[in-house]
């Protein structure tokens, strides 16, 4: 009986996290700057668990949210910011790029891109959902991203956002763009990141 309430308690909350995505990238309601990022179990390309706020606490991060491996924006994006990475670790960040590929394909992007920062999965999407920058994706996604998920995305996509916080992941700046094909460049972001102030 336990398992029956628990499945139902599973199955609810799926159909009203789906009920609740915006049908469009661009009627999302994201977090703002000043508010918090909100905690989440992640997984490294390896397979291993990282809560998300014990991984901010390293160091102020530059948080990156793309939509997968599969896609090219995507990957031209992770790129021009791993050639910039130096720079960006100069100025005293860390690089953490998340999306709902499943571990298994964020190695395969590390491997192709190779990227010296860190990827993780949130392939069911609860970081993303909390966030405020999931939406539902077309029909014709559907397939791909079940399986680029090892089937725990049931039909979302992340409008791809960046955030950069403090060691208390507190929003100190974003760029979220409902047209995925326009992303912020690594030259805008480190004149963000050498103009950024944190209280002690």
């Amino acid at each position: 009986m336990k398992r029956i309430i628990l499945f139902l308690s599973i199955l609810i909350t799926g159909i009203t996290l789906k009920a609740q995505l915006p049908e469009k990238a661009e009627d999302i309601s994201p977090l703002l700057n000043g508010e918090v990022l909100p905690d989440a179990v992640l997984k490294a390309p390896d397979g291993s668990e990282h809560n998300l706020t014990g991984v901010l606490k390293q160091k102020p991060s530059v948080v990156l949210f793309y939509r997968g491996g599969w896609c090219p924006f995507c990957n031209a994006h992770l790129a021009e910011i791993q050639l910039a990475q130096n720079e960006i670790v100069d100025l005293g960040y860390q690089i953490i790029a998340i999306s709902p590929d499943s571990p298994e394909n964020l190695q395969t992007t590390d491997e192709k891109s190779k990227l010296t920062y860190s990827l993780y999965s949130d392939a069911g999407g609860v970081l993303i959902n909390a966030i405020g920058i999931a939406f539902k994706a077309p029909e014709r996604y559907s397939e791909m991203l079940s399986e680029k998920s090892e089937g725990l995305n049931d039909g979302f996509l992340p409008v791809p956002s960046v955030f950069v916080t403090d060691t208390n992941g507190i929003i100190a700046f974003e760029y979220i763009n409902p047209d995925y094909k326009t992303r912020l460049s690594a030259e805008l972001l480190l004149a963000v990141l050498e103009n950024l102030e944190f209280e002690d």
